[in-house]
């Protein structure tokens, strides 16, 4: 069933895979969130941020690049959450970035981090921890660590114990590192597919995914408290896909959805072994 309630569609789901017929016909102005990066492999060793040691300098340069970002780039795409906007000036993006991109670390848009992943446009983590509507106490996934960045933004706000889970070994190694490195010990993280979840801490209040499937995983909807939220890319590779997110009320499925955006696409042997259907 679909209706609108201020300019956002609702929809309440039963069956998961039925979103992939609907997914099509959803298509706004898009993000400015770019995945064109050229592809970058285990080759790149000690290039790669985090393996083996990296160097956490946060100047003034750095801290007051931050600051500015928030004020011309961030709030002004209408954040409002006074907890995110700090977390967003403390935590130091040039960490999490490959050291060819630190010039270009608080600027407005996604940068490569090696194995043909990205680090998220600033603005979109912002938004996508903001769609959470996380509460003191509450448990969050988030699916795809990648470098970093999302899972320290939610440590900082310093109120919801985060769990992370990221399908390539190396990163996931090196976010480790750097989770430590930076002091938010309070991560949970673990390697392996995400697809699946993480059913040894299940349930959470919140999943966040920073990769792209073609349908919403059941696991994770398994694994979501009653009340609890998911927010998600959905869609082929490439631009197209839609961020959506889902709340889960008494078994059911309430889907939002929120524009066109572009992420990385969801890997691992699961997503590739459950096609579909109506």
């Amino acid at each position: 069933m679909r209706r609108e309630q201020n300019g956002v569609s609702i929809l309440k789901v039963t069956s998961y895979f039925v979103l992939i017929a609907i997914l099509t016909t959803c298509i706004k102005a898009p993000i400015s969130v770019s995945t064109n990066f050229p592809e970058l492999t285990e080759s790149a060793g000690t290039n790669l941020p985090g393996i083996q040691t990296f160097s956490i300098d946060d100047n003034k340069k750095f801290r007051e690049a931050r600051e500015e970002l928030v004020r011309s780039a961030i709030e002004p795409q209408g954040i409002k959450n006074q907890d995110i906007l700090n977390a967003m000036m403390t935590v130091p993006r040039h960490v999490f970035v490959l050291p060819e991109f630190i010039d270009q670390a608080y600027e407005d848009h996604a940068l490569p981090i090696g194995f043909g992943q990205s680090i998220s446009q600033p603005y979109v983590v912002a938004w996508m921890t903001e769609l959470l509507e996380l509460k003191p106490g509450e448990k969050v996934l988030e699916i795809g660590t990648g470098s970093g960045y999302q899972a320290a933004i939610l440590a900082e706000l310093g109120f919801v114990e985060v769990y992370t889970i990221e399908i390539i070994p190396a990163l996931a190694d090196s976010a480790e590192t750097r989770f430590h490195s930076l002091g938010y010990d309070q991560i949970h993280t673990t390697q392996g597919d995400g697809y699946y979840g993480w059913t040894e801490y299940a349930p959470y209040d919140a999943i966040i995914v920073t990769a792209a499937p073609d349908h919403l995983p059941a696991p994770l909807v398994e694994q979501l408290t009653d009340s609890g939220r998911i927010v998600v890319p959905i869609g082929p590779p490439g631009w197209g896909q839609i961020l959506w997110k889902f709340v889960k009320e008494k078994g059911e499925l309430k889907a939002y959805r929120l524009g066109v955006v572009g992420f990385v696409p969801f890997t691992g042997e699961g997503i590739r072994n459950v096609t579909p259907t109506p």
